[in-house]
């Protein structure tokens, strides 16, 4: 006799018992969820954008015009960035081409916006996720450490280097590492990023080590933090301690049973990390001169060239928001308890 009912899926083979079936739903139903919620935070954020670049002193078709420009000229550009129309038909205009992903045109440069973006997002994007990569490879053993060995000096050392870096401003940080590394030593250049992009490795690696380098360090600092209190709630937990009491090794039972747990709460913040950190590249490409997006961001409120500012803020909005999405999914995938929820275990 089956202990489970069987349920067989006419396109296979396979069969799925009704306990398998039941864990499975809920994780689908909150996947579904969750891209409701995003869709839905990503319209709500582009009709913000829409209404905050409209209240903007100006006409968006004054980046077309030059001083005393005739009033022929003036309706012309008007015409031809459609400030001309009733805001509603601008608005599903907007809608319709961010659903298309056309993010329009530059008024300056005459360049697909999308295009610009690609160009710019192979700077900033490697950027934020090598220094992210680095700062975990920092942050997660020197937290562990700072939590295990919290009785001794060189765990309190750890941790109060760790304030030290959280206080201490990003743009300074880079500073430092220019004055050390690019003045005094002359091992790394201080700035730029070759014309040819990453076509030329060599010279794009070098001029990404001390922007990769600053981004890690202060990450390092926020997260070494999360990551040593999230180890002392798990020092503190029974079901170490039982790991212990069978026979486990510390070693082994911290390994087995509480980097799992511990990773849950650090998750969601790491997600804010990461997402902080592509927003806050743009200090980063100033202080090193990067042709990354938030470069681009600045040179295009500058020129009041609306079609690549509304461009970026709603590519870093969807990435922003597509972060938080993995966070959230990869919470529910690490915690059983979590994957469960609602599927009737207690």
């Amino acid at each position: 006799m089956r202990k489970h009912h069987e349920l067989v899926w006419p396109a296979s083979s396979k069969t799925v018992t009704l306990p398998q079936l039941t864990r499975r739903l809920p994780i689908l139903a909150y996947t579904l969820r969750r891209l409701v919620i995003l869709i839905a935070s990503l319209l709500i954020a582009a009709i913000v954008l829409f209404v905050l670049l409209r209240l903007l002193p100006g006409d968006p078709a004054n980046a077309l015009l030059g001083v005393g420009a005739t009033e022929a000229q003036i309706a012309a550009a008007r015409s031809q960035v459609g400030s001309d129309q009733p805001l509603y038909t601008q608005f599903v205009s907007f809608i319709g081409n961010l659903a298309r992903f056309d993010l329009g045109t530059s008024f300056v440069s005459r360049a697909s916006v999308a295009g610009e973006i690609g160009n710019r997002m192979s700077v900033t994007l490697p950027l934020t996720f090598l220094g992210f990569l680095l700062a975990l490879a920092l942050a997660i053993p020197l937290g562990i450490i700072a939590a295990v060995r919290s009785d001794r000096w060189y765990g309190g050392l750890i941790s109060v280097v760790s304030q030290l870096g959280i206080a201490i401003p990003v743009f300074w940080v880079g500073i430092l590492l220019v004055t050390l590394f690019a003045i005094n030593l002359r091992l790394l250049p201080s700035g730029g990023f070759p014309l040819r992009g990453w076509t030329n490795f060599g010279e794009a690696a070098v001029a990404m080590i001390l922007p990769v380098l600053t981004i890690a360090l202060v990450m390092a600092a926020s997260v070494l933090r999360y990551v040593r209190a999230a180890t002392l709630d798990v020092l503190g937990s029974d079901y170490l301690r039982t790991a212990r009491a069978l026979g486990s090794s510390f070693p082994q039972a911290l390994i087995r049973h509480g980097l799992r747990n511990g990773a849950v709460p650090v998750i969601s913040i790491l997600g804010i990390e990461l997402a902080s950190t592509f927003l806050g590249a743009v200090v980063i490409e100033r202080v090193f001169s990067l042709p990354g997006l938030g470069s681009m961001l600045l040179l295009a409120i500058q020129q009041r060239d609306y079609p690549n500012v509304q461009g970026v803020l709603f590519v870093s909005t969807l990435l922003v928001l597509l972060i938080g999405f993995a966070a959230d999914l990869l919470q529910r995938f690490i915690d059983p308890r979590l994957r469960d929820r609602g599927a009737g275990t207690p």
